[in-house]
């Protein structure tokens, strides 16, 4: 049967290949290192060539006890610090929290198609965050930004409706979902447009929200992206073992003593909740959730024990290389990192449709 038609659950409890089980940290480790090696890069490239001997040397020396920049210009240690440094900073945790929040909309609706960009979510968060940029509220309230709410509120908004249209008896077909969220994304997006239209003296705040970059990046985003998206790490991380039993049998894990809904319900508020932290910042950036789980499934298999934090790693390093090559390909001007992602995700989605036809449900 053709899977726009029915989709099969996504085998996510089978372990990986016995050659790559327990195999964990070294692949960790690796991603690891690819990480600090894109970020390395990023952080010396820009119109201001700072090489990038001196800028290891800038980053060290905020160390404490650790003086190895006295005579590097001041204007290059406000360049690497105060510019560089905090996007991409937020580049890699933006691209975590949607590489991760993606992984586990999959694993909950069993669908390997479901993304925080396609099922709607990232529209409904920065419609909540527009909202907010429009009504002249408050941003901040203690130090704390109050746009992550209001993205939150917006994405979760998004999450049920989608889901209870998408929703036949227990299971959720690829193509309900993705026309739901097509259609809710565009009814956001209008919204969205038609606050810009009548707040013409915030529109390059919208603009910000609606196409998604980095370059308005601060310590302080940074800092409020956090209280937010790292509690809700460790909750989805603490679930991956239960969000294997769920993929593999519902009503094996009510056996098991699992509480479906009340689980199903913490992950995607949790995954909501980070998703929405990260398009209050950053905007609207689509595929980053869809690309990095299926690469990582691909390659070392569904555990999700494994696939989280590893989608966690790699979705930073990929949305800091596509951040580089946003403001290196047009130079001077900037591209929208939403751009690049879509140029590199709607090929992939278009071969994950190819590749999924004739599958069955199991």
């Amino acid at each position: 049967m053709n899977v726009l038609r029915r989709s099969a659950p996504l085998d996510l409890a089978a372990g990986p290949p016995v050659a790559l089980r327990g195999a964990l940290w070294p692949r960790l480790a690796l991603g690891a290192l690819a990480l600090l090696a894109v970020a390395a890069l990023a952080v010396s490239v820009g119109p201001a060539g700072i090489p990038l001997e001196a800028t290891l040397r800038i980053l060290l020396s905020h160390l404490p006890g650790v003086g190895l920049a006295q005579d590097v210009p001041v204007s290059w240690r406000n360049i690497i610090w105060e510019v560089r440094l905090p996007r991409v900073l937020l580049a890699g945790l933006v691209g975590a929290t949607l590489a991760m929040s993606g992984a586990v909309y999959q694993g909950v609706f069993r669908n390997p198609l479901a993304d925080p960009y396609l099922i709607g979510v990232a529209t409904g968060a920065a419609l909540g965050a527009t909202i907010v940029v429009v009504s002249d509220a408050p941003v901040a309230w203690h130090g704390l930004s109050l746009l992550p709410l209001a993205a939150f509120a917006g994405a979760l908004i998004s999450v049920v409706v989608v889901y209870g249209v998408a929703r036949v008896g227990g299971a959720v077909p690829t193509t309900t979902l993705i026309l739901a969220g097509v259609a809710l994304s565009s009814l956001s997006t209008a919204i969205t447009s038609y606050l810009m239209l009548r707040d013409t003296t915030n529109t390059v705040a919208i603009f910000s929200v609606v196409l998604g970059g980095f370059n308005t990046a601060t310590w302080p985003k940074l800092a409020w992206v956090l209280p937010y998206a790292l509690p809700a790490a460790a909750v989805i991380l603490a679930h991956g073992r239960v969000l294997n039993v769920l993929n593999l049998d519902e009503e094996q894990a009510r056996h098991l003593g699992i509480d479906v809904e009340r689980t199903k319900l913490l992950l995607l508020g949790a995954a909501s909740l980070a998703a929405a932290a990260a398009v209050s910042v950053s905007g609207t950036i689509g595929f980053v959730g869809l690309i990095i789980p299926h690469a990582v499934r691909l390659v070392w298999g569904p555990d999700n024990r494994r696939l989280l934090p590893m989608a966690i790693v790699l979705g930073a390093a990929f949305l800091i290389g596509a951040d580089i090559v946003a403001r290196t390909a047009d130079q001077p001007s900037e591209i929208p990192v939403g751009i690049i992602t879509a140029f590199c995700g709607v090929p992939f989605f278009l071969f994950l449709l190819r590749r999924a036809r004739g599958v069955r449900l199991a």
